[in-house]
């Protein structure tokens, strides 16, 4: 069983061939191929490689399924007692949703 740990966004996510995750805006249209380069630890079932900070020469390519996929909308309430004071302010981030092809070493 073949797996990589990847960091793209800020975020680390742990992928297999196959896998389909939702991972920060990647500007990539729908369709399309992409890889990611920043691949901090592999296994291919028998050996693991750790990198330092990151593997050089290892990549994860991936298909691109949606391009601008929302999330669900995260609210922030401010509040001062007394005051008469509130506020709501909502967000929702744009994620693309890839499915992981193959793990280069």
């Amino acid at each position: 069983m073949s797996y990589a740990i990847i960091q793209t966004g800020g975020r680390q996510f742990r992928v297999q061939p196959g896998d389909v995750i939702d991972v920060e805006l990647l500007g990539v249209e729908a369709g399309k191929k992409t890889s990611f380069d920043e691949v901090l630890l592999a296994s291919d079932g028998t050996a693991v490689k750790i990198g330092d900070p990151v593997i050089k020469g290892a990549k994860v390519t991936a298909e691109v399924l949606e391009d601008a996929r929302k999330a669900p909308k995260v609210v922030s309430y401010k509040f001062k007692r007394r005051k008469g004071y509130h506020r709501t302010v909502g967000h929702r981030q744009k994620h693309t949703r890839v499915k992981i092809g193959e793990i280069q070493l």
